[in-house]
């Protein structure tokens, strides 16, 4: 009887994970559960600004700078040998800075050094 139990929860946790894993993942305001913080668009380069942007960051020839990692939303940089910029206010009043890793450009919040955008 006890094993017929213990086989029942097990099958019902195989059986719920799917659910679990898809709930710590969901999107809500501003966050997503269970890890990287993503931005709204108002608060980072807006989607009709991001081609000017781009622009910019290629007129000001800001350095690329290579790190072993991926670049991704919520990724760490690191603490030395990256420079972070002031976003010109042109492009909208934000509390980011941004640099270019890997060859993205990207918005760091600048206390944690977090990617919180990857301007594309």
């Amino acid at each position: 009887m006890r094993n017929k139990l213990l086989v029942i929860a097990a099958i019902a946790g195989a059986i719920g994970m799917p659910i679990a894993v898809q709930a710590q993942s969901e999107i809500t305001t501003g966050v997503v559960r269970g890890g990287a913080v993503i931005i709204d668009d108002d608060e980072g380069i807006a989607i009709e600004r991001r081609p000017a942007f781009r622009e910019y960051i290629v007129r000001e020839r800001v350095p690329n700078y290579s790190i072993p990692e991926e670049v991704i939303v919520g990724g760490v940089l690191p603490e030395t040998g990256v420079t972070y910029y002031d976003v010109p206010q042109t492009f909208g009043i934000t509390p980011y800075r941004y640099t270019v890793v890997n060859g993205q450009t990207v918005l760091v919040e600048p206390r944690t050094r977090r990617i919180v955008q990857v301007v594309e």
